[in-house]
């Protein structure tokens, strides 16, 4: 098996509607644990977004698009309201599944899950000062384009996309440090087949389409980790 080559044939277990809903419950609920460990989102909450939702100096509105459990809403939710700022967040899912996972949360009244996607939103009008999403990009393929244009779209400020960056070592890694999670899971076959089907700094650069100069910047926030960051045209 070679990781050189991005392979996006690869389909993850829990993408199957048919898949054990158990171990699809489990997993959606264990990677709170697992996205605090690996995503670097503390690092982004830290550098990107806490200074532009403050910079605000109003309440402002963050969208997370594909929010699955709701877990990263959750816990970005937190941090803000430890840090004093008036934000109101939502969660978008069009699974019924993950949306069914993330209503059962006990999260404040500032957090709201809706099944919903980012065309959906866009037909609608709708719009927020932040639009983000976490291990979506690599899930998706000519689609891509059209989903990071939406984004655009549906932000006034901010758009930010966190994703794996595929490495050997980051699989290697994963491979292992992933086994006291696993069980009655599908975290480590579908973790090991996001890598696989994750970008490269590079690739991700050139997938993410023309959106005009200076539209998207790619960088690693933390290892292994890319983002993509935009500018909204709201």
């Amino acid at each position: 098996m070679s990781l050189a080559v991005r392979d996006d044939t690869l389909v993850e277990l829990m993408d199957d509607p048919h898949c054990d809903p158990r171990r699809l419950r489990a997993t959606l609920r264990r990677f709170g644990t697992v996205n605090r460990l690996v995503s670097g989102w503390g690092t982004v909450y830290r550098t990107r977004l806490r200074p532009h939702l403050a910079a605000l100096g109003r309440p402002a509105r963050v969208l997370d698009l594909g929010s699955g459990g709701g877990d990263l809403v959750a816990r970005l939710a937190g941090l803000a309201r430890r840090d004093g700022l008036d934000v109101h967040w939502t969660g978008a899912d069009p699974d019924p599944r993950a949306h069914a996972v993330a209503t059962e949360r006990e999260v404040p009244p500032a957090v709201a899950f809706r099944c919903t996607d980012a065309a959906a939103l866009v037909a609608a009008g709708d719009s927020f000062d932040v639009v983000l999403s976490n291990h979506v990009l690599h899930h998706l393929g000519p689609e891509l384009p059209a989903f990071a244009t939406q984004s655009l779209q549906l932000s006034r400020g901010l758009v930010l996309h966190g994703d794996i960056e595929r490495s050997g070592l980051a699989y290697g890694l994963y491979a292992v440090g992933i086994t006291p999670f696993a069980p009655g899971t599908f975290l480590r076959t579908d973790g090991l087949r996001s890598i696989r089907r994750s970008f490269t700094q590079d690739e991700l650069d050139r997938a993410l389409g023309p959106g005009g100069p200076g539209t998207w910047r790619v960088e690693r926030p933390a290892a292994f980790r890319l983002l993509a960051v935009g500018d909204g045209r709201g």
